[in-house]
């Protein structure tokens, strides 16, 4: 076993042992806590010092990433008027492995005084830190994966683990669902797939004119080059009412036909000869995820661009398979 592999068991086997020790009372009052805070559109004030301080920071981004605003106070500044900050329906969260930090000790006694509840994650629950709060959660470790001891590792990786912990369980208990995440995930890959549609991503009718069916093959030719697009809808057009779609060519439309057909025969090629009739949609309400899994599913037939509608089913855009895998949206396998 190499010493890497025996310092990651060192640290899992800390985590689990403070998952043993931790009293389901107090666990269940510090979930209650998060829960009422949330209730009354409250925030979570999270606080350390040191390693503590980072480890406050991440459980605070965790929390604000899935719905419950949180914020880190860093205790030195908190008593030079950032307390300010903290109002008294809000959860604060201390973190301190010794649970004797001075700088939270310092503070603690006036976010009392304003009727703040106050929870803290401490190394030691026979201390000060722990007497003076309501909900006590039992971070401690038998000893540091550090060589000396000395440095905070096992210690941290608990109390990062406990946090995350009663977030995931926050989350359980909210019913949050992968489109409520996705909202504070915008620029995420799980946030495009849950909010981009096709909409988004098209290119819009207003930059596409569409293809007259008797459209000559120079004129479709210069259609598909002059839009950039690398496709054109056949438009059909009937008295007295709005002009559908009739069909798609793309550049692989094209070259299909012009293989298919002799030179002599080219110049009686029209938009109508060449097209792909009915061809695969979507709506532009549609995720764009749902399009691409379109595209995916046609494979064989190499479809790389949708006719996108809008509700009446009139021509809204075009979709590319470019736009998607620009957006992040790369396809499978």
């Amino acid at each position: 076993m190499s010493a890497l592999t025996r310092c990651l068991q060192e640290e899992a086997a800390a985590i689990a042992a403070a998952a043993g020790r931790l009293p389901a009372d107090q666990v269940e009052a510090a979930l209650e806590q998060l829960e009422a805070c949330a209730a009354r559109r409250a925030k979570l004030v999270i606080s350390g010092v040191g390693k503590s301080g980072i480890v406050a920071r991440k459980i605070a981004a965790t929390f604000s990433s899935i719905g419950l605003m949180a914020i880190y106070l860093n205790p030195l500044d908190a008593l030079h008027g950032d307390l300010g900050v903290v109002a008294a329906d809000d959860l604060v969260l201390l973190l301190s492995n010794s649970g004797e930090t001075e700088e939270l000790l310092a503070i603690l006694p006036h976010l009392i005084r304003r009727g703040t509840p106050c929870m803290a994650l401490v190394g030691r629950t026979a201390s000060s830190l722990a007497r003076g709060c309501a909900v006590v959660l039992d971070g401690s470790v038998d000893r540091e994966v550090c060589p000396l001891n000395l440095a905070p590792t096992a210690s941290t990786a608990v109390a990062m683990a406990i946090g995350d912990a009663l977030a995931a369980v926050w989350m359980e208990r909210r019913g949050i669902s992968p489109e409520d995440f996705a909202l504070n995930h915008p620029a995420g890959s799980l946030g495009k797939q849950l909010t981009l549609t096709a909409a988004d991503l098209m290119v819009p009718v207003s930059r596409l004119a569409p293809l007259p069916p008797q459209a000559t093959l120079p004129e479709v030719i210069a259609h598909l080059t002059t839009d950039g697009v690398g496709a054109s809808w056949v438009a059909s057009h009937v008295a007295g009412e709005e002009a559908q779609l009739a069909g798609l060519i793309t550049d692989g439309d094209l070259r299909r036909a012009l293989q298919a057909h002799g030179p002599e025969q080219w110049s009686q090629l029209r938009a109508a000869d060449l097209m792909t009739r009915d061809p695969i949609t979507v709506l532009g309400s549609t995720l764009a995820i749902e399009a691409l899994e379109q595209m995916e599913r046609n494979r064989r037939k190499a479809i790389g661009v949708l006719p996108v509608l809008d509700a009446s089913g009139a021509v809204a855009g075009l979709l590319r398979l470019h736009d998607l895998v620009q957006a992040g949206l790369a396809p499978s396998g």
